[in-house]
């Protein structure tokens, strides 16, 4: 029998709440996953949610929302070292990873889950930010969707004009000296960049209604929130980005977005990877910042009609 998990609801949210549960991989790690169903009809089929770091399941209750409304379940994920998911070391606030690797560990659970609970099919994928650099992981590993949507996939890191090898020494050393779980310079060490960042100079949106919600959020549950990324992460992070650039693209439909003001993940490695992805559809979104499924109300409207008709079509 499936345990209950919490989920959380700021005050006056009319939303319904999702369902939430807990699972356990393989390895031990409690993950939390939640279920929206859609009412009345039988739905069209399931979205699997691959959130980004630092993120928990509450952030896409709206959007989830949106997915049940036109006739979709949406099952999602707090990976491990996030959210309400068992974190990996002493210190709760650094994100951190064993080994990348790891985190297809948790898709197996969310895969085991859908299975296991009929959800309906066919099931279809929506993955954000570092849950893209999962979902193209899990996409070569045979995850049994018809197609994908991504939104500002983590296929590469922006790190300015700090070069990606001193990143990888710099890794690779702390990890020698037995540093590798310290928040690595840069990364926002073990703060909450919702309440250290200001809305004007912020990387995630323009919308500031929804960046008033996640600021809420982030004060209301402060357990759901992570700080910057370890040295341990930011290396194997680099070095799965590597690895999945030099593979082919899968068999699989896909559209992904990209905003013109992404300063995240790089938007070259993206371009890339469309170029040689033969069913791809780049929707190039102007104005958008790292979060188009939190911008503004015309920029989120021309990402879901871009999903509901990858999914459709699928």
């Amino acid at each position: 029998m499936t345990e209950s998990a919490p989920f959380h609801q700021l005050p006056g949210d009319p939303l319904r709440p999702a369902t939430a549960f807990w699972s356990t991989a393989d390895d031990g790690i409690r993950l939390r996953l939640a279920l929206w169903q859609p009412g009345g009809s039988p739905a069209r089929g399931t979205v699997l949610l691959f959130p980004g770091r630092t993120e928990y399941i509450e952030k896409y209750a709206p959007f989830a929302h949106r997915l049940n409304d036109a006739g979709y379940a949406v099952l999602a994920i707090d990976w491990r070292g996030q959210g309400m998911s068992a974190r990996l070391q002493d210190d709760p606030r650094p994100g951190h990873i064993g080994e990348f690797s790891d985190y297809q560990r948790d898709v197996i659970e969310m895969v085991t889950a859908a299975t296991e609970m009929s959800l309906p099919r066919p099931w279809h994928l929506l993955a954000h930010s570092m849950g893209g650099c999962i979902g193209l992981a899990a996409l070569h590993d045979g995850l049994p969707v018809e197609s994908a949507v991504f939104s500002a996939p983590m296929w590469g890191i922006n790190l300015r004009q700090f070069p990606h090898r001193l990143a990888l020494a710099l890794a690779y050393l702390a990890g020698r000296a037995g540093k590798g779980g310290r928040a690595a310079p840069g990364s926002g060490a073990n703060g909450t960049y919702l309440v250290d960042e200001c809305f004007g100079s912020n990387l995630l949106t323009s919308n500031i209604d929804e960046w008033c919600r996640l600021l809420r959020e982030a004060l209301a549950w402060p357990e759901l929130t992570i700080g910057g990324a370890t040295f341990d992460w930011v290396g194997k992070a680099l070095r799965e980005c590597n690895r999945l650039s030099q593979m082919p693209s899968p068999d699989v439909p896909m559209t992904v977005s990209l905003g013109s003001l992404e300063s995240i993940v790089s938007a070259a490695a993206i371009s890339e990877r469309v170029d040689q992805w033969p069913e791809a559809r780049l929707l190039h979104v102007e104005g958008a910042r790292h979060e188009v499924m939190m911008e503004v109300p015309p920029m989120q409207d021309m990402f879901l009609q871009a999903t509901l008709e990858r999914f459709q079509s699928a």
